[in-house]
């Protein structure tokens, strides 16, 4: 027999009389007065499956029936009984009475129950190792499957606007900028290696050379990186685009569009504001703190450095910058949330440690509050209470301010205050602010608050190495071009440089692109690259310069953290099929695994083994 003609999501009113086939998983099991009902399952729905020992054969073989068996069923579609009508199904109104039925496949004892107990989840280690199996869970599949509607999207949106599906090298030259490269050497070229692209930034642009001018694909990229929340350790896929003869402006109105569609029309969720906002970088850490805040909610950061210097508190006194947070609603915050949590954030920011006070019946107290007279303490009233007047925040039970626009008080509020360099000052509120939002709830789940974050800092200082450095792409247009390189301080120059932000999260950087020699060999000069090694590492790029290259631009963004945004999912583990542990190992396979001494011997490789 045909092992299905119809899915076991499908069955409705409209084929009760019809003989089917049907084929899935045993989802459920049960012994009712001689007869036996199964719920059989497969990724489209669920549909009750009735054996009744006078109506088949072979009824035995329905008495045998286990968790997760594989079964192909053929029966007639009934209605059933209004009483025992099924709601919460969408094949709830019709079974299926069995007349044949084939076991396609046992099932051993599950190493855990595939469907949520409500007792907890699994040891992670577990679900990863039988990853096939937890992929059967609902929620899993679904996320899976909103990735493919999403990627499938993203195909037809493209394709639509003429940009070409183009595969790139997945063996290609290691590059000094970016992370660590996967490297694999090569048995023909004994002691030289290829490696695993981080992403295709150069091949795109040689297609822009080319005259290939919108170029996409969704691309792996594979980075020696350690795995975090939001980022896949080893690997990931991205939306790779470039497009040539469009300006910055342009690109980001041909492309907003999609992010649109994906969130109203894919996900079934609202865009806060379109357009979206073009927010420079200073503003964007000196207003939120970091380069990638979610703006579901306000909580904007108020400089107050000059006012801090009259403060009798010798923090504020030695510090260049001083910045205060006001957070609505944050006088419920404990003593011991402040101190490990709060604290904690701050810390991890690099900030030394994290000041405050609450404001509460109408005057400050706690924390700091005795280092102000209370001359000061009203003119930081005035202050904060003009920022927050500013700042669009949800309604709290504990606080008066309903958004921009009303009556705005610090009733109700806990002060934050961030005393130190420039970046850190920022950086430490920014994550106390990250925190207090997530603590409060301040974020509406069913909103995505998309912006561009622009005029990023070409250079930056590289601490460990004390030296100058690229702050994102290398290959980036710095703004004012060669003038700029020469005659601006390094760390002081602006690059067309953007990423899309989303919710607290980076979807893609981006930039226009350096398609002049001599910017190029400068800017790497500055970041201590000799014109040699730019020859050696970037040559074919300077070739492909040379001989005509059109203006061009693009971004990349991350096809996982899209999903990951979309769905509301708070790891990126949960919309990857098969992840990598937090060790970037995969249990279910073994990798990475040790190879034979034969194949190592083919390649030229002896492995020496660090006993440190």
């Amino acid at each position: 027999m045909s092992y299905r003609t119809h899915t076991c999501g499908e069955l409705r009113k409209e084929h009760v009389g019809q003989e089917v086939t049907i084929a899935g998983w045993v989802h459920k099991r049960r012994d009712l007065g001689g007869l036996v009902f199964v719920d059989l399952r497969d990724r489209y729905g669920v549909t009750q499956v009735v054996f009744n020992p006078d109506e088949m054969a072979d009824f035995s073989l329905a008495e045998g029936l286990k968790y997760e068996y594989v079964l192909s069923v053929v029966g007639e579609v009934v209605a059933r009984e209004e009483k025992t009508v099924n709601k919460d199904l969408a094949t709830g109104a019709v079974e299926l009475r069995a007349k044949r039925l084939e076991i396609l496949s046992a099932a051993k004892a599950m190493p855990f129950e595939i469907f949520e107990t409500g007792k907890g989840e699994e040891d992670e280690e577990l679900r990863l190792k039988y990853r096939f199996l937890e992929l059967r869970r609902q929620k899993l599949k679904d996320n899976i499957l909103f990735r493919a509607k999403m990627v499938a999207h993203i195909r037809k949106y493209m394709e639509d606007r003429g940009f070409i599906d183009i595969a790139t090298p997945i063996l290609t030259v290691s590059s000094p900028e970016g992370a660590r490269d996967f490297l694999v050497p090569s048995r023909l070229h004994q002691g030289k290696f290829y490696a695993l692209p981080q992403a295709p930034q150069q091949y795109k642009q040689l297609l822009m050379v080319a005259g290939f001018d919108r170029y996409y694909q969704i691309a792996p990229c594979l980075r020696d990186e350690d795995p975090r929340a939001d980022r896949s350790p080893g690997e990931f896929y991205q939306l790779d685009c470039e497009t040539s003869f469009l300006t910055q402006d342009e690109f980001f109105n041909l492309m907003e569009p999609l992010f649109v569609e994906l969130t109203e029309q894919v996900a079934g969720k609202k865009v806060q504001q379109k357009p979206f906002p073009r927010i420079p970088y200073k503003e964007v850490m000196e207003t939120y703190g970091m380069d990638r805040p979610d703006l579901r909610f306000g909580l904007k950061i108020k400089d107050i450095t000059e006012f801090a210097k009259t403060v009798s508190f010798s923090i504020f006194q030695d510090a260049p910058v001083v910045r205060a947070l006001a957070i609505p609603g944050g006088a419920t915050f404990t003593r011991k949330e402040i101190d490990e949590e709060f604290t904690d954030v701050a810390k991890r920011a690099h900030a030394k440690g994290l000041a405050w006070m609450k404001f509460v019946d109408g005057k400050f107290d706690g924390g700091i509050t005795k280092f102000f007279t209370p001359e000061q303490l009203q003119t930081l009233k005035v202050q904060l209470e003009e920022t927050l007047a500013d700042s669009r925040v949800r309604p709290l039970p504990n606080a008066p301010l309903k958004g921009e626009g009303d009556g705005v008080s610090l009733e109700g509020s806990i002060v934050f205050f961030g005393a130190d360099s420039w970046e850190v000052s920022a950086k430490a509120l920014g994550a106390v602010r990250a925190l207090a939002g997530e603590k409060l709830q301040l974020a509406d789940p069913n909103e995505i608050a998309w912006a561009w974050v622009v005029d990023f800092p070409f250079f930056e200082w590289n601490e460990d190495q004390q030296k100058i450095d690229f702050a994102h792409n290398p290959f980036s247009m710095p703004q004012g071009g060669m003038d700029a390189l020469l005659n601006k301080n390094p760390l002081d120059i602006v690059a067309f440089q953007y990423d899309i932000i989303a919710n607290g999260l980076e979807l893609s950087s981006g930039a226009v692109r350096n398609k002049d020699a001599e910017i190029m060999y400068k800017a790497f000069e500055i970041a201590g690259y000799g014109k040699e090694v730019v020859d050696q590492k970037f040559g074919h790029m300077i070739r492909a310069f040379e001989f005509g290259a059109p203006p061009h631009c693009g971004f990349a963004p991350g096809i996982e953290r899209l999903a990951m945004l979309l769905t509301g999912e708070k790891n990126i583990r949960a919309v990857v099929p098969f992840p990598k542990n937090q060790r970037a190992e995969e249990p279910m396979v073994g990798s990475p695994s040790e190879v034979s001494r034969e194949q190592l011997k083919e390649l030229g490789i002896d492995i020496k083994k660090n006993n440190t």
